[in-house]
């Protein structure tokens, strides 16, 4: 697909639409960094330059969407809800984002989840460049593209919460 398009300015409805079988692969601003977003890991890792079996985080913009993927220890509801720009390994192993950030959210609200990571090779920055000629979708937004720092990254455990990323 060589489709580039700016999808602030078309205006979609807030509900969820479905994808083609063949899940594009957003560039888009998040709330922390530059990022891609599909629901295809397989792209993702090839436009990452990445092994395949190494997990992806996912993207949530609503805590029903999370509850949907994952049992939430009562310990540690209000911390999760109340945490912003910070991504939970849950005890189920899985990695997930709820994003409370407007403009990223309501990106999201429109496909339930996806499979979120940084716009960069991995070990390397973010290259406009490299990566614009990779992706299918570019999202514009007011602001240009800025690479600031990844969201917190915690470990939630049977007994206790750690913090693996500052």
């Amino acid at each position: 697909m060589d489709i580039k398009k700016n999808i602030v300015s078309i205006k979609l409805p807030a509900t969820r639409y479905p994808l083609p079988t063949d899940y594009p692969v957003f560039l888009i601003q998040t709330d922390t960094t530059v990022g891609l977003l599909s629901k295809d890991r397989k792209k993702l890792a090839l436009i990452k330059q990445r092994d395949e079996k190494q997990p992806f985080l996912k993207s949530v913009a609503t805590f029903c969407e999370l509850k949907n993927e994952t049992r939430i220890p009562k310990k540690y509801k209000k911390f999760i809800r109340r945490k912003k720009k910070a991504t939970f390994i849950y005890p189920n192993s899985k990695a997930i984002r709820v994003v409370q950030d407007n403009p990223h959210q309501r990106f999201l609200k429109r496909f339930g989840w996806m499979y979120s990571t940084s716009a960069n090779k991995t070990g390397c920055k973010f290259d406009f460049g490299y990566i614009k000629d990779r992706v299918d979708i570019i999202v514009f937004e007011a602001q240009n593209f800025r690479q600031n720092s990844a969201s917190l990254l915690f470990k939630i455990g049977k007994k206790k919460i750690r913090r693996i990323r500052w």
